[in-house]
């Protein structure tokens, strides 16, 4: 997308993205005038003007077309097998690449998949361990399992509800595991 409309669209002016980003303006002025911004400047303008790299980006990776619709159907169907460990994260990635839509959004929303199950896992089993240790009922360890599950739903409907309105995640990591 072109950097001017994302800085106008922002209300901010040459010299305000400039001190925003770290990128001097003459550098901001050439990008606007049509020269592709790379590496640290692509990095810089993205995170300044709260968008994803391939937004910036000129290349023709960026330009594919993202069927929305069907990104959302890649976060939402986590949602359906998120009480079988390894499903939230393999019928998503089936879909993304019968789907053709392998992007930044997509891995995102896998990568935080692949975070959620670890981080799920190590909090399931540090429960048990607590429950052996605590002599906490034997219900303890389900109650913790379907805490885990609801917050992982929750998390995926508010990240389903921000790519339907504003395209992007509202849940998003800064690095991706594929």
């Amino acid at each position: 997308m072109n950097v001017k409309f994302l800085r106008t669209q922002k209300h901010l002016t040459q010299e305000e993205l400039a001190e925003k980003s770290g990128v001097s303006i003459r550098t901001i002025q050439r990008i606007e005038a049509g020269q592709e911004p790379k590496g640290y400047t692509a990095k810089a303008l993205s995170k300044a003007l709260d968008v994803d790299l391939a937004t910036i980006s000129n290349t023709e990776k960026s330009k594919e077309t993202i069927n929305y619709s069907l990104v959302k159907l890649i976060n939402l169907s986590s949602a359906f097998v998120s009480f079988i460990p390894l499903l939230n994260i393999m019928v998503p990635l089936v879909i993304m690449y019968f789907g053709k839509q392998i992007n930044t959004l997509t891995k995102q929303i896998i990568s935080l998949q692949i975070l959620w199950t670890i981080t799920s896992t190590i909090i399931f089993f540090l429960a048990g361990s607590l429950k052996l240790s605590l002599s906490l009922s034997r219900l303890f360890s389900l109650w913790v399992m379907i805490f885990l599950i609801l917050i992982n739903i929750i998390l995926i409907i508010i990240n389903t509800a921000s790519i339907d309105k504003n395209k992007k995640l509202y849940f998003k990591l800064n690095f991706s595991f594929i």
